[in-house]
């Protein structure tokens, strides 16, 4: 030891140090070393963990249709436009070969073995079936569709557990929120669009659309066909509403979705009673906002012949004051208290036409009456 320098000392020391030193001392920090550790949770965006939280809920939907179509001689091109036949009267040859039509939309499951989508997507269907994220099919039967607010409620004939999505509350978003769009546009599953919530409650009698009854969500985010019936987002990852609508042509580039709140009490009715009753007096209406006072009134626009508006004496052009006890700002109000009111129980309503003041009683039918008329 006494030939050893100091630099050989040392060495010596370090490579008994590491001998006699148990081995799980120097292991442990190589098999769990803290210092690399990361939490890839915080790198996930909003957008990321709301889709997490309900994408497995999301179906995809295929319809089968079973028709019947005409074969037509080949021998001439006349044969090709059936309006040809109907003009002339011809008697053409012809024979009924069948044929199956697909289509496909979106939907989410929102209960066990329950489906909400569409009722344009399901809308005379032969058979239906439902496909899961994990690829698994399973046929579906209707349990109920209401074309008025365009809901269908599917049963998934299989066994769960199945996943569910998270329902939100749409009274509580508001314009400039964020807008999920999840579905399968173009028949690509598992699509997700971003946006933003650009207008609540819009009247789809401002779409041109006058044989529906719905308010809905308006939003940027790009609802492609197949999206149909899929959740729209919000961005904790609850559905706020089922997208429904896409607008083309001039002005492209907005979709609307049905609202939760308002799908959550059709569904409710579809399944304890099949069907889904609409209470309606038979009136149109239009919001006109008065440029010089900026109050907003609520006019008549057309009241349909022998209905319970037009039997209490409601005329066009009369302008709603109150329906009920509700002061009435907007064509909404007026929809929302009928609704509210039910069928075949009276309801006050105060109107005002020129310059007098009319008080009225009419009693709501439901809408299908209202069309047997």
């Amino acid at each position: 030891m006494k030939n050893l320098n100091s630099k050989q000392l040392l060495i010596l020391s370090v490579i008994t140090l590491g001998i006699i030193s148990p081995t799980n001392v120097i292991s442990q920090p190589l098999t769990k070393p803290k210092i690399y550790e990361v939490n890839f949770n915080k790198n996930k965006s909003f957008i990321t963990k709301a889709v997490e939280r309900t994408g497995s809920s999301v179906v995809t939907i295929n319809t089968q249709r079973y028709v019947n179509k005409k074969k037509y001689s080949r021998n001439s091109q006349l044969f090709l436009d059936p309006y040809f036949e109907r003009f002339f009267g011809l008697d053409l040859p012809n024979e009924n070969q069948p044929k199956i039509e697909e289509t496909q939309g979106s939907g989410f499951i929102f209960a066990d073995g329950l489906v909400m989508t569409n009722a344009h997507v399901v809308n005379g269907s032969d058979k239906v079936i439902v496909g899961l994220t994990n690829g698994k099919k399973f046929n579906a039967k209707l349990v109920g569709q209401d074309s008025f607010t365009d809901l269908a409620v599917l049963k998934i004939e299989g066994k769960g557990p199945w996943p569910k999505a998270v329902l939100g509350d749409s009274t509580k978003i508001k314009v400039g929120d964020w807008a999920i769009a999840v579905g399968n546009p173009f028949g690509l599953e598992n699509t997700v669009t971003l946006g933003i919530i650009s207008n609540l409650n819009r009247n789809v009698t401002q779409l041109g659309i006058y044989d529906k009854k719905l308010e809905m969500i308006q939003t940027d985010a790009a609802i492609n066909p197949g999206n149909s019936g899929g959740p729209l987002l919000n961005s904790n990852g609850e559905v706020i509403g089922i997208n429904t609508l896409i607008r083309s042509g001039p002005g492209a580039g907005l979709s609307f979705a049905i609202p939760i709140n308002k799908a959550k009490e059709i569904a409710s009715q579809l399944i304890n009673d099949g069907k889904v009753i609409h209470p309606m007096i038979g009136i149109s209406l239009i919001n006109e906002m008065n440029p010089e006072s900026n109050i907003n009134a609520v006019k008549i626009g057309y009241v349909v012949p022998n209905s319970p508006a037009e039997k209490s004496g409601i005329r066009v052009n009369d302008i709603i004051i109150k329906v009920g006890k509700k002061n009435i700002q907007k064509a909404s109000d007026v929809i929302s208290q009928i609704s509210k009111n039910g069928i075949n129980k009276q309801i006050n309503i105060l109107l005002k036409r020129k310059n007098k003041f009319i008080r009225l009683k009419v009693i709501p039918t439901d809408i299908t009456n209202l069309q047997n008329n």
